[in-house]
């Protein structure tokens, strides 16, 4: 079963100033499929439409054209949206509150929750011995593991992670690295945006590519490990 289906998928935005109307092309025509419980990685350059891709999946815009589906629900579908958890680029959360009562507001707002489940979660992102601190002392890393932590407490079987290693440092990029590892295995399925290719090199099973807000070709692993450089495989799909 596929987790993510896209079909011809297309956004423009248009904004008017002063009676005149501009229009900016988002994403055009993509079609592409993420396998259930898959790593599956957007790479682009910055503006190639990467983030337009990840709101549309979500619901926070709607396209012009096209389908998506999500573990063969059409979208959008405001009940199936518990099949998501998200990772924003910029997590933003109260700075007054604790990670623990962070998450207990989430799951909240998720409902049905099972007791216990919060801490289950801080658990797995190794944030158990900080849970109690303000949001206001945490490092960058430790808010990433509150984001993380965040979308996961609805505990559900699709991750859209934005960014994720976005103004880390390289010992908090090896531990996201480890996370999402680590959810693959617990048979979730990972679906992120990034513009580093090394890291998206190291753990995605597919990859596909973006440029100009078009889908320019999707790589396996099998194939930038025959050549060992995805680097001049990007390079070289977004130069045609």
């Amino acid at each position: 079963m596929s987790a993510i289906k896209i079909e011809n998928l297309s956004k423009t935005y248009r904004r008017s100033h002063l009676g005149k109307v501009t229009s900016n092309m988002g994403v055009k025509n993509l079609s592409f499929e993420v396998k259930q419980g898959t790593i599956y990685g957007l790479l682009g350059l910055n503006g190639s439409g990467k983030t337009t891709t990840i709101k549309l999946i979500l619901g926070l815009l709607f396209p012009d054209s096209g389908k998506i589906s999500l573990f063969d629900n059409p979208m959008p579908d405001r009940k199936k949206l518990s099949l998501i958890g998200y990772l924003p680029e910029m997590p933003y959360f109260y700075k007054f509150m604790t990670g623990r009562e962070i998450l207990h507001f989430y799951a909240e707002l998720s409902g049905g929750i099972p007791k216990g489940r919060v801490a289950e979660v801080l658990d797995i992102v190794n944030l158990t011995p900080n849970a109690d601190k303000r949001v206001s002392e945490f490092s960058k890393g430790m808010m990433q593991r509150l984001a993380i932590a965040q979308s996961l407490v609805h505990n559900p079987p699709l991750l859209v992670f934005d960014e994720p290693v976005s103004g880390l440092d390289p010992l908090a990029i090896r531990e996201m690295r480890s996370f999402i590892m680590k959810l693959k295995e617990q048979g979730k399925t990972l679906f992120f945006s990034s513009h580093l290719i090394s890291e998206v090199e190291r753990i995605c099973d597919c990859v596909g590519i973006l440029h100009k807000g078009e889908f320019v070709r999707e790589v396996e692993q099998k194939d930038w490990r025959e050549k060992n450089n995805l680097e001049e495989i990007f390079i070289d799909s977004i130069q045609k």
